[in-house]
């Protein structure tokens, strides 16, 4: 028997298990681990309850049969109220025992959040006009530019604006740390990338010179064990090397892209970034709405849910970093930061991360948006065209979690249209 209220964000389910149906869950645990036990004087499994409780004790058995008296009965309230949806695990707030009332539960458990969806219609949320100026066209110019640059080798002395190539080894109190060694590194003098000092000892230097180059890291360093060390690096100049970028005219046009002029190239750029920067426009104008229309559902997201999507955030994250072969501890150790404090600073991202899926799923429960299989089929299409495929190859070559992903982004479209369509 069970019996549920509602406080606050909470659900109270008090669960009732009369004194027989007690004693059969602690028979039915004594059967499921009698045969963990040895006892002299019988075969391992055969010993009688009574005999095991003797030797371990009267309550050897309770554990088990109070996890799975309080499972089947929490298991059976849910299934036949299905309006109800947890987002935590339950806890035991009260446990008693009475020889008339048998065990009385008490169970405390977060529910999901209930809210309205506000009027769709009318929000403030504007898309950004969309512009290209022609500073943004020659900056894509000149990055072309620079792939395109060629290092010449000159026999000279080292100096500002040069780039050199160059071993070094670095050492703190005459022992070499992680990360202090390289060999062939290119390095721009002048472009401050290393540390205050360093490349301006590099400067005077030639082809084949060798020098001990004294240098000391910041305070500020993001690595904790070189914070404010004096360092020696053991440098050997390699090369020294002059870099030469290419005009920007129509016959690098030509030699390099399809077009046969400058001008042809620059508005081809230009076209390109204005599609580029719609469809960011479009993206930040749909994340607007969805901002919206949570912070106005006033949706209060319980603390369990927030702690469930930190957790999902960091391990996330982990794996994204295991792909550039760092771990979570070099990388809070890079920016100087404990584990507990990077948690704290991704609630935020947390609870924005719920109250979207919420207003999302709701959206899609109360507006009975669906995808159709040819609707399906287009997003799958539009995929496929990439790779120069027909639905029907890309099909074949898809799994479960291809269709998933599919048919989720085909959903997505569908709201954010929806939400768009009342706001024109």
């Amino acid at each position: 028997m069970y019996k549920f209220e509602k406080k606050d964000k909470q659900g109270v389910l008090k669960i009732n298990i009369s004194k027989e149906d007690w004693e059969k869950a602690v028979e039915n645990a004594y059967e499921e681990n009698k045969g963990k036990f040895n006892i002299q004087g019988f075969r391992k499994g055969k010993a009688p309850r009574k005999v095991i409780e003797q030797n371990y004790g009267d309550t050897i058995f309770f554990d088990d049969a109070f996890d799975h008296a309080i499972s089947s009965e929490y298991s059976k309230f849910l299934s036949e109220n299905t309006n109800i949806i947890p987002v935590s695990q339950p806890s035991v707030e009260e446990n008693t025992f009475t020889a008339d009332k048998g065990l009385e539960v008490v169970l405390k458990f977060d529910l999901l959040p209930d809210f309205k969806l506000p009027e769709l219609s009318g929000l403030k949320a504007k898309k950004k006009k969309v512009e290209v100026t022609d500073e943004q066209v020659e900056a894509e110019l000149q990055s072309e530019r620079e792939t395109h640059a060629r290092f010449v080798e000159e026999d000279k002395i080292a100096e500002n604006g040069d780039y050199v190539t160059i071993d070094f080894t670095g050492y703190i109190d005459d022992v070499k740390f992680e990360g202090g060694e390289a060999q062939n590194y290119r390095l721009e003098l002048g472009s401050h990338t290393f540390i205050e000092g360093f490349e301006d000892q590099i400067v005077g230097m030639k082809k084949g010179e060798e020098k001990d180059v004294k240098v000391t890291f910041p305070e500020n360093y993001h690595a904790e064990n070189l914070k404010g060390k004096p360092a020696l690096f053991k440098v050997t100049l390699n090369k020294v090397e002059k870099k030469e970028l290419p005009e920007i005219d129509d016959k690098f046009v030509s030699d390099t892209t399809e077009f046969e002029s400058l001008k042809e190239y620059k508005n081809s750029i230009k076209e390109n970034l204005e599609k580029i920067a719609e469809e960011h426009a479009e993206r930040d104008y749909e994340v607007a709405l969805l901002d919206e229309i949570a912070e106005k559902s006033n949706i209060d997201v319980p603390s369990s849910m927030v702690e469930h999507e930190v957790e999902h955030i960091i391990e996330d994250f982990k794996h994204r970093l295991s792909h550039q072969g760092m771990d979570i501890n070099n990388y809070l150790e890079y920016v100087g930061k404990d584990l507990e404090t990077f948690k704290e600073e991704r609630k935020n991202d947390a609870e924005k991360n719920i109250k979207t899926r919420l207003v999302l799923q709701k959206l899609i429960s109360e507006n009975n948006i669906t995808v159709t299989s040819e609707e399906l089929d287009k997003s799958i299409g539009d995929y496929a065209e990439r790779y120069q495929m027909t639905v029907e190859d890309f099909k074949k070559a898809m799994s479960p979690d291809d269709y998933a992903y599919f048919e989720n982004n085909a959903i997505m479209t569908k709201v954010l249209d929806f939400i768009k369509s009342k706001n024109k």
